[in-house]
């Protein structure tokens, strides 16, 4: 599955609407309808308030392996 498909996925789960995510993060409909749909690529920062409000891991959305190693 693509990121992007996540994304939506992982917000219809929720019941929010297109401007109820675009509120949280503070963008317009509009410009996240671009990062959902893939036209445009969501920059980082917003990407962390997407995880931060519905909980869900940023590796989750990116479909990275469980086991990736990294320092701790």
């Amino acid at each position: 599955m693509e990121f992007y498909q996540r994304m939506k996925d992982i917000r219809i789960d929720r019941e929010e609407t297109q401007e109820q995510i675009a509120a949280v993060l503070k963008i317009t409909r509009q410009q996240y309808q671009l990062y959902e749909s893939g036209k445009r690529s969501i920059p980082v920062d917003l990407l962390s308030m997407f995880c931060r409000h519905y909980k869900v891991s940023s590796d989750y959305l990116l479909d990275l392996p469980k086991n990736l190693e990294w320092p701790r």
